[in-house]
Order: C-alpha cells, then sequence, then structure tokens
C-alpha cells in the first residue's frame, strides 16, 4: 500500500511539473528553442510545441562539433513530433579565442550560437510584425554546480533557461521525458566534440572528425556511454567499467579502427568513463601555476 502511495505521489509530482512547464512558455508571445536533440532541449522543444503550436521553432546549429549521428537524431526527432525546425550555421571555428581551447572555450561557442538565433529572432519579428519571441536553451539546475561558461553568453544574450527558472534538475526533466514517452528519455549525454579535446590544445576540424568518428565506431559496436578523448597522436577511450571486457575482448578490432583515423596509440582509462573529465585539468593548471613558498624544492 505504501508503495503504491509512494507511486502515486511521484506521478502526481511529474503531472504537475508537466503543467507548470507548458504553463511557463503558454505565458510567452512565442518561443525559439535552442536545440541538439539533447535530452534538454528535446524535452523544451516538444514543450513549446504542445502550449505554443506554430508560434515557436527550434533551431539546431551546422557545426563541426556536433556529431552528424547527433545531427540525423535531432532532426528525426523534430519531424516525429512536428517541431518546426530551423538549421543556422555557427562560426566557432573562425573565431581564434574558440580555436585556442582556453578555459572559457564554450563561452565561444554559444557567443556564436546566440548571435546566430538573434539574428534570426531579429528576420521573424521583421517577417511577422510581432513582438521578438524569446530564446530559450536547456541550461538546468544540475548545470550551476558545473564548469559551465557558455552560461554567461546566454546571460549576456538574455537567452531564457526554463528549467533553472522552474528548479528543475536532469533528473525530473528525464522524468517528463518518460511521461511523455519521448525517445529521448533515456539517451545518454552527448556533449559536443570539441569537449574531447583537452583544454590549452587547439581545436581543428580533424580532430574533430576523428573524435566522431571513432566515437561512432564504438557506439556501432554497442557501447553506449563512451568518449574517445583526442590527445593528439593518442586516443584515451573512457567506458563504464562494467564495459571494460568488451573493450579488451575487441581490442584488435578497435586499435585497427583507430589507427586507421590517425591516432598512433590508444589507450583505455582505469577510471571508466566519466562525463566532463578534461575539467580537471583546469583545476591542475591553476593548482600548479599558484606561486610558491621559496622553501619549497
Amino acid at each position: 500500500m505504501n508503495k503504491d502511495k509512494s507511486a502515486n505521489a511521484a506521478y502526481n509530482e511529474t503531472i504537475a511539473l508537466a503543467s507548470r512547464l507548458k504553463n511557463y512558455f503558454l505565458g510567452q508571445e512565442g518561443a525559439i528553442i535552442a536545440f541538439s536533440g539533447g535530452v534538454d532541449s528535446s524535452l523544451l522543444a516538444y514543450t513549446a510545441r504542445l502550449s505554443l503550436g506554430d508560434r515557436m521553432v527550434a533551431v539546431i546549429a551546422d557545426s563541426p562539433s556536433l556529431a552528424e549521428r547527433e545531427h540525423r537524431l535531432a532532426i528525426a526527432f523534430a519531424e516525429k513530433h512536428k517541431i518546426p525546425l530551423e538549421t543556422v550555421r555557427t562560426e566557432e571555428m573562425n573565431d581564434s579565442r574558440y580555436i585556442a581551447n582556453m578555459g572559457n572555450r564554450c563561452y565561444y561557442c554559444k557567443e556564436s550560437l546566440f548571435k546566430e538565433l538573434l539574428d534570426l529572432q531579429n528576420r521573424l519579428a521583421a517577417n511577422s510584425r510581432v513582438a521578438p519571441w524569446p530564446i530559450f536553451y536547456g541550461a538546468n539546475t544540475d548545470d550551476l554546480r558545473d564548469f559551465r561558461p557558455g552560461m554567461e553568453a546566454a546571460k549576456k544574450a538574455s537567452v531564457k533557461a526554463p528549467f533553472i527558472d522552474l528548479d528543475m534538475n536532469k533528473e525530473s526533466i528525464r522524468k517528463l521525458c518518460s511521461y511523455y514517452n519521448l525517445e529521448v528519455a533515456h539517451k545518454p549525454a552527448a556533449p559536443c566534440l570539441a569537449s574531447r579535446i583537452p583544454y590549452f590544445e587547439e581545436v581543428t576540424r580533424k580532430k574533430l572528425k576523428q573524435v566522431e568518428e571513432a566515437e561512432s565506431f564504438l557506439i556501432d559496436m554497442g557501447f553506449q556511454e563512451v568518449r574517445v578523448r583526442n590527445h593528439g597522436d593518442t586516443a584515451r577511450i573512457e567506458v563504464l567499467p562494467n564495459n571494460f571486457p568488451d573493450l579488451t575482448e575487441h581490442h584488435e578490432k578497435i586499435t585497427k579502427k583507430f589507427h586507421s583515423l590517425g591516432f598512433q596509440f590508444v589507450s583505455m582509462d582505469l577510471d571508466g568513463f566519466k562525463s566532463g573529465s578534461l575539467n580537471t585539468a583546469l583545476e591542475f593548471k591553476k593548482t600548479n601555476s599558484a606561486p610558491k613558498n621559496s622553501s619549497q624544492v
């Protein structure tokens, strides 16, 4: 009986959350959704469509940092749920600050994206002669506890974050996706390909393509939670520890493929899969660049 009560309470909470998110968009003139096909932006686009009908558009970036696989899945999601979709070409690869790949790389990526969305916002307003539709993106409260330079770019561009405004984290977002039976409910996170290149090492199209093809190869083999970190001549593979035996069992096939992509060495990270693991380099650099006491050797 207690289990039933608990399940009913959880279900009622989910219904209430779905209603709050729908009402959030009902209070808008329209919506431009920064869309990548991930769990967060997919729920935003889906709910905005429910609430606003044709007074919304999802916008996906044509960028070398978005894997082709992810691009195809995003388009398929929009088509299935009849979500109006626009594509913009971002110019982050022409920005030397982005290419330099310092700790604030994500800021310049989002700055480029939001510039295109602001341009689209102005064009839509001019064509329809209505007030500009606000721009929304999928940051959630979990992101507030992580290193997210792109959030500053969103703030400067006056981009709204409904999940933060409604105090929603990743778990609640996935619950809502399950409530709506959305195919992305259990989709693994897929951050931009540039996040696989260590900070302070230049971002290039070649490196991004190497990562994309290497990860796609592993995903096709059945590895879902996977990252391939590009350390120049070395590929460092991160999978969940329970997938270690599968990785080693197929090591010959994997190394052959990775060598064909241009990697001289192929390694497996014994720490296992960890989203954002390259952020540790920033802390390491900060710690080791601090002034040392003269008595230290």
